[in-house]
């Protein structure tokens, strides 16, 4: 299913790059009860003007009916990372400055 999720977001260019984590042990409260379980974490890299759209698109895709989606926004980025990243998801570093 990561692979899956992951294939999406960069087919519909709303993110560059998706690295996948595998084997993250998760421990939350759900329904009442603590869980742990084995998850996989998706690191999705991708201009911010595309967060939205990302968002809708994983809660439509993701298996789980509350999925984890946390935005974190980038300090620095390489310039030659930013030219690629923006390149591929469609933006133009004109529109990003």
């Amino acid at each position: 299913q990561a692979a899956r999720l992951a294939d999406e977001l960069v087919d519909s260019r709303l993110a560059a790059c998706v690295s996948i984590l595998p084997k993250v042990q998760s421990v939350y409260r759900w329904q009442g009860a603590i869980h742990h379980d084995d998850e996989v974490l998706l690191l999705i890299k991708t201009p911010a003007q595309h967060t939205e759209a990302m968002t809708a698109l994983l809660e439509t895709l993701h298996p789980y009916e509350t999925p984890e989606i946390v935005t974190l926004t980038a300090d620095r980025v390489s310039e030659s990372y930013l030219h690629w990243a923006l390149s591929v998801t469609g933006e133009s570093q004109q529109s990003n400055s």
